[in-house]
């Protein structure tokens, strides 16, 4: 995948988030700046009662909201995701249309305990 530069690249999973940004061009990919931002973990819905699925739940829903506010702050302008596909679910029920507008790619993929260059790795294999 070629990743625009100026790109924020969110990693997370149920439990974890951390933010990046591509310093790099489109073929070389330089993330930088890694930042684990607070999330609200309140909005736990589910219809399974489990608590671990719904604290998961809640932290997934809490990222697409931080960046769904980030994007209607005009901080974030081209955005890929990379959340194991549980998380990513939970999130993409949580995109606002303009965060849609602005996600140039998600990748399903468990990448919050590898590092960063793991994850540069991925996302130019992806």
């Amino acid at each position: 995948m070629h990743l625009p530069h100026g790109t924020h690249v969110a990693v997370a999973d149920g439990n974890r988030f951390v933010m990046f940004r591509n310093d790099g061009d489109a073929l070389l990919i330089n993330l930088v700046d890694p930042a684990t931002p607070d999330i609200s973990t309140s909005n736990r819905g589910g219809a399974n009662p489990e608590v671990r699925d719904l604290d998961e739940r809640g932290h997934a829903a809490g990222v697409a909201e931080l960046l769904n506010s980030r994007v209607l702050a005009n901080e974030i302008d081209k955005l890929l995701v990379i959340a194991d596909p549980l998380t990513l679910g939970v999130m993409r029920e949580h995109y606002h249309g303009e965060l849609e507008k602005r996600l140039v790619g998600e990748i399903a993929k468990t990448m919050t305990n590898v590092d960063t260059r793991k994850i540069e790795q991925a996302i130019a294999a992806a």
